[in-house]
């Protein structure tokens, strides 16, 4: 048996339990938890908006951040030994599909990805099953902490496609967040880390956009201070943006808050040739208005980002190995499965704006780490 936090209703009650222990599938391990994030998308997930829940069915165990120790392994299982350190990317694909066959190679995409805490049991417990482990799981740099690691499972490098790959994003480029969360702190971090110019943070929060600027924001704009005009295409944070890129606008935008506002601002912020890459998942039940004839007059690339590929984990442990990406600046505190449980019903209240990691998964509290 083990300790994992279990909700049995959508909405209801986190609850921690004792549950089975799982065995390794054939084709995976069985991971030791050292380290599991505390996300919004966790919170999304419990109060019943992904789809993906609904059809695996209730009770469930939340969680997709995620670090651990392989304690078990399925037969077929050749890459990995019990005792490695392990990152596990939030997409596990399955390598067979139309998307993952190596003419397109988009296993982000993957038409049968499985995503622990959402198609199956989650993080959130002292030990976690996990299929597909040969294809999707990578072993640990010694010098990459399993909390590093955990922080870099979804936010990061989701981070990474975004603002890398989708957004092709180059040194000496200007690219602006539209959202300073978890997730477009990270593109941030990632923009700065690539040498971005111009890092240019919106948010209407105050405290998130002093983070920013702790982690690389070059120039930072208070939409709420900004207010907004009613003319198409015309508002205090565009006019402000539009300043600061000396009328030009940014190479690269990233929506990565998912609000129709945020959305919008993006695309008209965008330079004529630019690209704007929407990542943050749509939320407020308002859909955009984009406009479509600016998109065409100005050749403006609107590209959508979801997850990152397995095989592009080493090289983002590479940069945190190197010590040009910090993950550690964005968690905030190590807390227990009870706080971690407790955490995800709290942000009915709000996000916090750091990362909040479980660490202890005992009756007693003690961290692993």
């Amino acid at each position: 048996m083990m300790r994992a936090a279990v909700y049995r209703s959508f909405n209801g009650p986190i609850n921690i339990e004792s549950v089975p222990r799982p065995t390794a599938p054939p084709d995976g391990v069985v991971v030791q938890v050292m380290a599991t994030g505390v996300c919004r998308s966790d919170w999304h997930g419990w109060k019943g908006h992904d789809s993906d829940i609904a059809d695996h069915g209730l009770p469930f165990v939340p969680g997709h951040e995620v670090s651990g120790i392989v304690v078990e392994v399925g037969s077929p299982i050749r890459k990995l030994n019990v005792g490695d350190r392990v990152a596990i990317p939030f997409i596990l694909s399955c390598g067979r599909c139309r998307e993952c066959h190596p003419s397109r190679n988009r296993p982000t995409i993957c038409e049968r990805q499985m995503q622990p805490g959402f198609t199956m049991m989650g993080s959130f417990a002292e030990y976690l099953a996990l299929p597909r482990a040969d294809r999707n799981l990578y072993i640990l740099p010694p010098d990459v902490s399993f909390v590093e690691a955990a922080a870099l499972g979804c936010r990061f490098t989701t981070a990474y496609r975004a603002v890398l790959q989708q957004g092709r994003l180059v040194q000496g480029q200007t690219v602006a967040v539209f959202g300073c969360g978890g997730l477009g702190l990270s593109c941030v971090m990632i923009a700065a880390a690539q040498g971005a110019a111009r890092i240019i943070a919106v948010d209407i929060s105050e405290e998130a956009l002093d983070k920013a600027k702790e982690v690389g924001a070059t120039d930072i704009v208070n939409a709420r201070s900004r207010g907004s005009s009613t003319r198409e295409g015309e508002n205090a944070v565009r006019d402000e943006i539009s300043k600061i890129t000396d009328g030009i606008g940014a190479d690269l935008t990233i929506d990565a808050a998912g609000f129709r506002a945020t959305c919008e601002d993006a695309v008209w912020c965008a330079r004529r040739g630019g690209r704007m890459v929407q990542v943050g998942l749509p939320i407020g039940g308002q859909s955009p208005q984009v406009p479509m004839g600016l998109v065409a007059g100005r050749e403006i690339e609107i590209v959508g980002s979801h997850g990152c590929a397995a095989e592009d984990m080493p090289a983002i442990l590479s940069l945190v190995a190197q010590g040009r990406l910090d993950p550690k600046k964005l968690v905030e505190k190590e807390v227990s499965l009870e706080e971690g449980a407790r955490a995800i019903m709290d942000m009915d209240r709000g996000s916090p704006l750091g990362m909040m990691v479980v660490t202890s998964f005992g009756k007693n509290g003690s961290s692993r780490l």
